[in-house]
């Protein structure tokens, strides 16, 4: 399906945002917004270019795990940052910059205060309300590009949907009780990315607030990671991102990328 640049460039006008949105392409469906911005992207793209869709045919999570999100049910975007000014190691601070702006964004617009779940999940009572996929563009030690999509459950009703998908995903529908308009979310959170992108760019890091709201901390876990799976307590991060588990033979171990499950 061809983009819609009239709704696109109509919904841009309408941000109160500097950057981020002022180059909008907006779907009605697409197979993927992260795919899509990745195909498109040249060196002349704008910094902040959102692309924006109501449904996913082919959305994707983490460890490329099918996303779930009926047509206008959520709120599915993917944002394009340029941060020259930040290393490929410190790529993990624009999925904290992007998490944090989705709880902005739910705070301000129904006043329903989430948590994170290390490494790129909102969560409510434990439960996934929104998903961050982050990609980058690498050259030597260059950090070309970074790619932010998120996806933020909005109006979906899992236990119709799939009720194996209940026990671990939720929806602000579901937490406030009635449908949840979308109009207001997608400027909060382009301006909570643009506030908190703009600070970080100052040198102010969002580490110790991302780690202030990390649910995952203190807790018996369970980590999948590329390697294996992996048992302990989720006991720190490091100033990068990665997730530090005592594992039960007493050894810290450093981990960069996995599923967390809270071990029971």
């Amino acid at each position: 399906m061809l983009p819609s640049t009239h709704g696109g460039e109509k919904i841009a006008a309408q941000l109160p945002t500097e950057i981020f949105g002022k180059n909008t392409v907006y779907f009605k469906q697409i197979t993927s917004t992260n795919d899509y911005l990745k195909k498109i992207l040249t060196d002349s793209t704008p910094e902040g270019t959102l692309i924006l869709t109501e449904e996913q045919t082919a959305g994707r999570g983490r460890f490329d795990r099918t996303w779930v999100a009926p047509p206008r049910s959520s709120l599915l975007t993917s944002i394009l940052f340029r941060p020259d000014f930040l290393s490929p190691t410190q790529a993990q601070l624009l999925t904290m910059v992007c998490a944090l702006a989705v709880a902005d964004a739910v705070a301000e617009q129904t006043g329903i205060t989430v948590g994170l779940k290390w490494p790129n999940d909102v969560v409510f009572g434990g439960k996934k309300l929104a998903g961050i996929l982050t990609e980058l563009g690498i050259t030597g030690e260059r950090l070309d590009w970074v790619i932010v999509g998120m996806g933020l459950n909005v109006n979906i009703d899992f236990a119709a949907i799939d009720p194996s998908l209940v026990e671990t995903a939720t929806s602000l529908k579901t937490i406030a009780g009635r449908a949840v308009p979308r109009g207001g979310l997608l400027p909060a959170y382009l301006l909570a990315v643009e506030k908190r992108y703009f600070a970080l760019k100052r040198g102010e890091s969002p580490f110790t607030e991302w780690k202030s709201r990390l649910e995952t901390l203190g807790q018996p876990v369970q980590v999948n990671t590329p390697h294996g799976v992996l048992s302990g307590i989720a006991e720190d991060v490091s100033d990068s991102g990665a997730l530090l588990l005592r594992l039960d033979d007493g050894r810290l171990e450093e981990v960069l990328a996995g599923d967390v499950l809270r071990a029971h």
